[in-house]
């Protein structure tokens, strides 16, 4: 299982960022999460089959997606915030089933994109 996150870097408050993972397949769950230093992990968005989840603090600023030709699966953060700065991972897990949700433990999940925002 490959999992590989890029588009972090530096955002400016207010712009747009996009993150891609690219997968060595898609698998029936998979998502996206962060993690800030001294924070806990915060589930951000999930995608299933029958469901699209977000976290309920950031709905509507959160847009969860599959390239399916590029094999990716894509998140864009509309007007970060600096409170948005954290490490941006992207998990998968073939058998989540019903419990496919944003705080989901994933089963694999890459090595993460940083994004700072200023």
């Amino acid at each position: 299982v490959q999992l590989v996150e890029s588009g972090g870097g530096s955002a400016l408050a207010g712009g747009s960022v996009r993150l891609s993972c690219a997968a060595s397949r898609f698998f029936a769950c998979m998502g996206w999460f962060r993690q800030a230093p001294g924070n806990r992990r915060k589930g951000l968005a999930s995608m299933s089959a029958s469901s699209v989840k977000y976290a309920d603090s950031l709905a509507g600023r959160l847009y969860i997606y599959k390239h399916l030709a590029n094999r990716t699966l894509n998140l864009r953060i509309d007007s970060p915030q600096p409170e948005d700065t954290a490490m941006y991972y992207c998990g998968a897990d073939p058998f989540a089933g019903a419990n496919c949700d944003t705080n989901l433990d994933f089963r694999y999940q890459g090595q993460g994109t940083q994004v700072t925002v200023s």
